[in-house]
């Protein structure tokens, strides 16, 4: 008998209405397509409203991908708004801080994607470089509007998660954002950068609490068949299994 496959929630991107539409949820399927390769059941989270309905809904879960989208609202964290920056839809942002809280309250294994890790971040106590450029003068591009393939050089820790999944040898990455982490929160450590110091990966160093952030996208279009380990990695660590370690060439 096939071993039952875990259920993964993962929260979607929002827009509200405007004159030409209604509102209306979307994600991108390299979210739950990546999910499906890695062995599991996704499940579409909707912005619900009543923090009961999410906990019953969190009940069922074994895990949670939180995507990535634009930018969270420094407002919230007690900073201002950076004018390069193109801001999440509140109502999006209120619901996925309140499934972040609810999330780390239960210590439920978390991967964060993108503004999800950023999300991760602060929410746990961290900070985040508002805008690249200005935070980091000699950085190198990490979001190119013409190519949204755009990618660049990954610098792993050894002995953590992320080396696990990329093993040794030239590692490339795609890069499609302006905000950053700064401070990493207490009870995590970075475990991935570009050359350029810019950290492109967060892992919990909490024995009972699976968490890992990537700043890259490994659910995308523009990611490698490499990438798909870090969903392997994601939910073996919630099944309990051992992943074979795969050599890079």
């Amino acid at each position: 008998m096939a071993a039952v496959k875990p259920l993964i929630g993962i929260n979607v991107d929002y827009r509200s209405a405007r004159k030409d539409s209604p509102a209306f949820a979307f994600l991108y399927a390299g979210y739950f397509d990546s999910l499906i390769k890695a062995d599991a059941v996704p499940i579409i989270i909707p912005l619900l409203e009543d923090e009961d309905d999410l906990t019953r809904v969190l009940n069922l879960l074994d895990g949670v991908v939180l995507c990535g989208g634009a930018d969270l609202d420094p407002r919230n964290d007690g900073y201002m708004v950076h004018p390069s920056m193109r801001l999440l839809d509140g109502r999006r942002e209120e619901f996925d801080r309140m499934l972040m809280r609810l999330i780390a309250e239960r210590k439920m294994p978390v991967f964060g994607i993108g503004s999800g890790m950023q999300l991760l971040n602060v929410s746990q106590g961290g900070t985040l470089h508002l805008h690249i450029p200005e935070a980091m003068s000699r950085a190198l591009p990490h979001l190119d509007a013409i190519d949204p393939a755009h990618r660049h050089a990954l610098e792993v820790e050894m002995g953590t998660l992320m080396e696990r999944v990329y093993g040794e040898g030239e590692i490339r990455v795609n890069s499609t954002h302006h905000m950053a982490v700064d401070d990493v929160a207490p009870g995590f450590a970075a475990t991935a950068w570009c050359p350029d110091g810019v950290i492109e990966s967060i892992e919990s160093t909490m024995d009972d609490w699976w968490v890992l952030g990537t700043q890259f996208h490994p659910e995308s279009d523009s990611a490698s068949a490499l990438d798909l380990r870090i969903f392997e990695e994601f939910i073996a660590g919630i099944t309990g299994e051992v992943i074979e370690m795969r050599m890079v060439a």
